[in-house]
């Protein structure tokens, strides 16, 4: 049997343990660097963003940002402001003027297949947003869905 002593010196940890592991529930995101146009783009974006993506739960990413999201663990990540893909870069030793695109609910997004999982990328748009989504989502393309009527709303079709 617990003494109440005991049991009133245990409350505190438990509390302490609780925190720690809630904290855990965010994750490093590179942060992008837009200006002006874009910058502004992704803040409304940031704004407008859903709670849940794919029936994911949004999360807190390290460090926080303007310019970035995480839903789930592992996290699908969204960067926003983010460079044109090498893919879409004229020039570029990547370029690919065929390089697979589709649209989700009114949204072209570039799609490149990573180690795990998929990276998606707005085309057609006055900032370019990046979703990357692990392969423990799959079909990936779902999270795409619930982003598509914020992104709609914020990032104004043009190039």
């Amino acid at each position: 049997m617990i003494s109440t002593r005991r049991r009133y010196l245990a409350l505190p940890l438990l509390t302490v343990l609780f925190a720690a592991v809630s904290c855990s529930a965010s994750e490093d995101v590179a942060v992008p660097s837009p200006k002006g146009e874009a910058a502004r783009h992704c803040k409304a974006l940031h704004k407008e963003l859903p709670q849940t993506v794919d029936g994911l739960k949004r999360g807190t990413p390290e460090p926080v940002s303007d310019f970035t999201a995480i839903w789930g663990d592992p996290a699908v990540k969204l960067r926003c402001g983010v460079p044109k893909p090498d893919v879409l870069t004229y020039g570029s030793e990547h370029y690919n003027p065929k390089a697979d695109a589709a649209e989700v609910n009114g949204v072209e997004w570039l799609f490149e297949k990573q180690e795990d999982g998929y990276r998606f990328t707005t085309v057609l748009r006055k900032a370019f947003v990046e979703v990357t989504v692990p392969g423990k989502y799959a079909p990936e393309v779902d999270v795409l869905t619930d982003l598509g009527r914020a992104v709609q709303k914020t990032v104004p079709v043009g190039v």
